[in-house]
């Protein structure tokens, strides 16, 4: 009786567990999209603490404001507050220097409210140790099949000696206790020359294939230079793209704004990372140590918010390097060629250290250039022309990079 009795209770736990479960899964899931939101739409202006940036420090604004539901209308629509005669509203614009706040487009209420539950209580940050990026090995050729040949013929040469002298200590010792003359001294470079005056063929097919050995052998070592697969250096500052266009989705040109203008992507100075980093001063793994070197270099003083030390610029390592007698340009392969980033740099976003992924060859340009289809030709009515008079000259190929003219010398090397 009290085990049919119990059955409706321990239902109901079930189904109160399973709630309350379901409750703490979706707050965790909102604490997390609400970070990301914030480091992506308002970081750059406002901090999680006390310090103003552009926008005032956000601690305990929940307190300040009126309601939530001001927060949501004010985030989602300021004008809309400010013309609706809000006091509240007119205050923070006069505070602001009459500058309204910049209104996020496409943030959705949910978003807000994810917003602001992580502006109320930011999760704890995990104090993980550095971790120390190992540079993978370069990948390097097999044996050489030509040096375990030499090897072999090595060890025969010694090995052939080292009979002809056991061979001569033994007939000498014969000979003397026979009373026989002992044979001259032995010579390994007179019984060379004997040898190889009875076989001049072999000697001569033998010194014409060591001859081409050494060539092609010498030639691939020339062929490898400048080629850096797997090179990744260590950076004076601990930068982490995993961390920045992986976790928080930075577009690429955000930093790399050259990317899309000009010839070369460009390094961003060190006040394109001022931006988000007046307002985080802790990273997720090495904390404050490597944004401190950042402040450093900006002549930025944290506890001041404000510039007061001289600027100091910072030493990068350059990862990737063409030959100065190559034109390649960012702008014309990402803008007009349409390529992901990480069709030559690699997935950037699972790099903590960035590495050379492509050798970066003439060969290897050429392979993709063969291989890449050309985009948006259909569909730009200034190739239309261009577009009629390929397709009927390659009828069912693909047009790609190099049927016109992408491996001609001249679009290179000029």
């Amino acid at each position: 009786m009290d085990t049919i009795c119990n059955k409706p209770q321990k239902t109901f736990l079930a189904i109160i567990s399973f709630l309350f479960l379901s409750l703490s899964f979706s707050f965790t899931s909102e604490a997390q999209d609400g970070e990301k939101l914030f480091k992506q739409n308002c970081a750059v202006c406002h901090s999680l603490g006390k310090n103003k940036i552009v926008g005032p420090g956000l601690e305990g604004v929940s307190k300040r404001v009126p309601s939530e539901e001001w927060m949501i209308k004010w985030i989602t629509n300021n004008q809309e507050v400010l013309k609706s005669g809000d006091e509240y509203a007119k205050k923070i614009l006069a505070e602001s220097g009459g500058i309204p706040m910049t209104v996020v487009p496409n943030l959705t209420e949910a978003d807000v409210k994810a917003m602001i539950a992580y502006i109320n209580a930011p999760p704890a940050e995990v104090a993980v140790a550095p971790v120390t990026p190992v540079a993978e090995k370069i990948k390097k050729p097999g044996i050489n099949p030509l040096a375990i040949l030499f090897g072999i013929i090595a060890i025969l040469i010694i090995v052939v000696t080292i009979l002809r002298r056991l061979n001569y200590s033994l007939s000498n010792l014969r000979n003397k206790n026979e009373g026989l003359t002992p044979e001259p001294k032995y010579s390994v470079w007179q019984d060379l020359k004997i040898w190889m005056a009875d076989h001049k063929r072999t000697v001569a097919l033998f010194t014409i294939f060591i001859t081409l050995g050494v060539l092609q052998a010498s030639w691939d070592s020339l062929k490898e230079i400048g080629i850096y697969t797997g090179y990744q250096p260590s950076q004076p500052i601990a930068f982490s793209h995993k961390i920045h266009a992986g976790d928080n989705a930075i577009n690429c040109v955000y930093c790399h704004s050259g990317a899309e203008k000009s010839k070369t992507a460009g390094i961003p100075t060190i006040n394109v990372c001022m931006n988000c980093h007046k307002g985080i001063s802790k990273g997720p793994v090495t904390g404050t140590k490597e944004i401190a070197k950042i402040y450093d270099a900006a002549g930025w003083d944290p506890d001041k918010a404000a510039y007061t030390k001289p600027e100091k610029p910072v030493q990068w390592v350059k990862v990737h390097a063409l030959a100065d007698f190559v034109f390649f340009s960012h702008q014309q392969h990402v803008v007009v060629g349409k390529q992901d980033c990480a069709n030559c740099h690699g997935d950037l976003k699972t790099m903590t250290v960035a590495k050379q992924m492509q050798p970066l060859t003439m060969v290897w340009c050429i392979n993709c250039h063969k291989q890449t289809e050309v985009p948006g030709m259909k569909d730009n009515p200034y190739y239309e022309s261009l577009h009629k008079k390929l397709a009927e000259k390659f009828k069912g190929q693909p047009i790609t990079v190099d049927k016109m003219g992408g491996i001609e010398c001249a679009k290179c090397h000029y």
